[in-house]
């Protein structure tokens, strides 16, 4: 398996460093521009290699509804900071209004998750509809042999010439199980050159562009959920759909009521409202969310020891690797953003459907609806072999 440099030579085999049969000059790269030091570095590094680069940055929501945060990204202020990046770096730069496309892909969806008590990942429908179909449609239009983007990933080619995807070499910053949706088709047109970097090498970059944004904090919160409230997001876009409830024990015992069950999410300790074990101890029974029940209105709680999940069950699977998924097949399952990828065992994949179940060697807690399962090669696990949207997390609590 070959792969990529972060910022390799300008022609090599007859080809440029983005791997296209042209003169840098002649070739036209759209940059996804989020006013970040990521992606603006990546434009930089492309107009260093006389690339024809132009930047686009998208208005995703409207900037006047929703309050600024540190650390949250695609606010208004973001939008400025592109604006001067692209011209201390010289390229063309457009701002594009996908608010409609976003509300509909994203915001909505998010909003409905929650709803149904699911815990969803909006980042990764983001790149899913917007940025990798809407974005990357733009970018073709606009006569663009690629779309590059500021993810810490690579794009790779396996022993039989396919596009693939890798882990970014700075594991701290690996986008990797943000893209596990990425279409074939996708990766052909994709490009991202941060890779092979770590984000202090990108910082230097940027420092030595001369980009004002050298400096600025990475994105924290999910762009359109100021501090992290999602209720009140939810509540925003569902006015009237929520409904309080009970806070019930596995038995079906009442111990307390809620305000709605998009305030809670599956593996939640603290924020319960249901008072008296504060300072109860493990032995005591401290009690976590195991099940939420949107139709009856209930929030489940339990013990640790029943969030203890042992297989998942996928919806819209995309698989990138060359050979169909064979059942039995190990492989590494990474099931949130922040966990290890751990050993698990294919046994369903059905490509009609778009279904499958994954059986976990180890049980593990917390495990939601809505979240997703990025799947790694076990013999070689910087290789993205593709995964799908967690349909089912069943446990002694429920799901």
């Amino acid at each position: 398996m070959t792969t990529d440099l972060a910022h390799p030579p300008i022609i090599h085999d007859g080809l440029n460093s983005l791997g296209f049969a042209t003169a840098p000059e002649q070739t036209r790269v759209v940059v996804a521009m989020s006013g970040g030091v990521d992606s603006s570095v990546v434009a930089g590094l492309l107009k260093e290699d006389g690339y024809d680069v132009v930047g686009i940055t998208l208005q995703l929501y409207d900037h006047g509804e929703v309050v600024r945060s540190k650390g949250a990204c695609c606010a208004g202020a973001d939008i400025l900071d592109a604006r001067r990046a692209a011209a201390t770096l010289g390229i063309t730069h457009y701002v594009l209004d996908y608010e409609s496309r976003f509300k509909a892909s994203v915001m909505d969806d998010f909003a409905d998750s929650y709803l149904k008590g699911e815990t969803p990942v909006p980042c990764i429908t983001c790149n899913q509809t917007v940025k990798f179909h809407d974005l990357l449609a733009t970018a073709r239009e606009l006569g663009a042999a690629c779309l590059a983007t500021g993810h810490y990933v690579r794009r790779a080619l396996d022993d039989t010439g396919k596009a693939m995807l890798q882990r970014g070499v700075d594991a701290s910053k690996d986008q990797s199980y943000f893209l596990f949706a990425t279409t074939p088709d996708q990766l052909d047109y994709l490009r991202f050159p941060l890779g092979g970097l770590s984000k202090d090498e990108t910082r230097d970059h940027a420092r030595r562009m001369g980009l004002s944004l050298a400096d600025k904090p990475d994105s924290q919160d999910i762009c359109f959920v100021p501090n992290g409230r999602y209720g009140d997001i939810v509540r925003r876009l569902r006015p009237g759909a929520i409904e309080a409830g009970d806070i019930v024990d596995l038995d079906g015992n009442v111990l307390g009521q809620h305000d709605g069950v998009i305030d809670f999410t599956i593996g939640q300790r603290r924020g319960l409202g249901i008072g008296g074990r504060k300072d109860a101890d493990d032995g005591e029974g401290r009690l976590y969310v195991v099940a939420i029940r949107p139709e009856a209105r209930q929030v489940v709680v339990g013990q640790k020891s029943d969030l203890a999940c042992h297989q998942v069950a996928l919806r819209d699977t995309n698989w990138l690797a060359a050979d169909v998924p064979p059942l039995g097949r190990a492989v590494l399952a990474r099931l949130r953003n922040t966990a290890v990828a751990e050993p698990a065992e294919i046994t369903e994949w059905d490509t009609t459907t778009g279904t499958a179940k994954l059986r976990l060697n180890v049980p593990q807690y917390g495990i939601a609806a809505g979240q997703a399962a990025a799947i790694y090669d076990a013999e070689d696990a910087d290789w993205l072999l593709g995964g799908g949207w967690i349909s089912g997390a069943p446990t002694r609590g429920g799901g």
